[in-house]
């Protein structure tokens, strides 16, 4: 908002290693409302105009006349701290989007993004908050939560037995002990062991957390 009271308009800066693709999408961004402040197709550039424009936004592709989008985005941070990066990359592989995120990054949609979803992306990023292409998120997570949970510690589910393991599966889906017991052909009482073992090992209270830790997991 400007000190006026209208909206300001979101400046963005346009980095990518093919001209009609670069060019195209700062036209399509202007139509929009946009202001395209700046245009570059490599990390150096993009750096030097980041520093004098600082634009709110940064479109980032991965892949760059010199340097990589990873790298790209950590210098253009370094010059323009306020600015935020979205990256539009035609990759969704996981080395790509992690690497993103490393660097700065604030979000990540691919290329095969439809105009309307750029602006939204746009947008969004502007007013701070992360933006993904649907599945990519996840992926994001899933590896902070393996980062926090530190390189020394194995994941809790790696100290189930195969036994315990299925138990977990069934108890997930709402099977009773006894039901259990006649699948696995042992007794109710040997399908309460493994539960309270499980509950031992992965430190939970009881069924509900159980099933719920499962669920997260894709184990039901």
């Amino acid at each position: 908002m400007g000190t006026d009271g209208t909206e300001s308009v979101i400046t963005v800066m346009v980095v990518d290693d093919h001209p009609l693709w670069r060019d195209g999408v700062a036209r399509d961004l202007t139509a929009r409302g946009f202001e395209v402040v700046a245009t570059a197709d490599g990390e150096s550039a993009a750096a030097r105009r980041a520093a004098v424009t600082s634009p709110d936004v940064v479109l980032m592709d991965m892949n760059l006349a010199e340097g990589d989008g990873a790298s790209a985005t950590a210098a253009v941070l370094a010059a323009s701290p306020r600015s935020r990066v979205l990256v539009l990359s035609a990759s969704g592989e996981r080395d790509d989007v992690l690497a993103a995120v490393k660097g700065g990054a604030t979000g990540y949609l691919v290329k095969s993004a439809s105009a309307e979803e750029l602006e939204a992306a746009v947008r969004t990023t502007a007013n701070g908050d992360a933006v993904f292409t649907p599945g990519l998120a996840g992926l994001v997570l899933g590896e902070y939560r393996r980062v926090a949970a530190g390189p020394e510690t194995p994941p809790p589910e790696h100290s189930l037995s195969a036994r315990e393991t299925e138990v977990l599966r069934m108890v997930s889906k709402g099977l009773t002990a006894k039901q259990i017991g006649e699948r696995l052909h042992v007794s109710h009482r040997t399908v309460e062991n493994h539960v309270q073992s499980t509950l031992r090992k992965l430190h939970l209270a009881n069924r509900v957390e159980l099933t719920r830790w499962a669920v997260e997991r894709g184990l039901d």
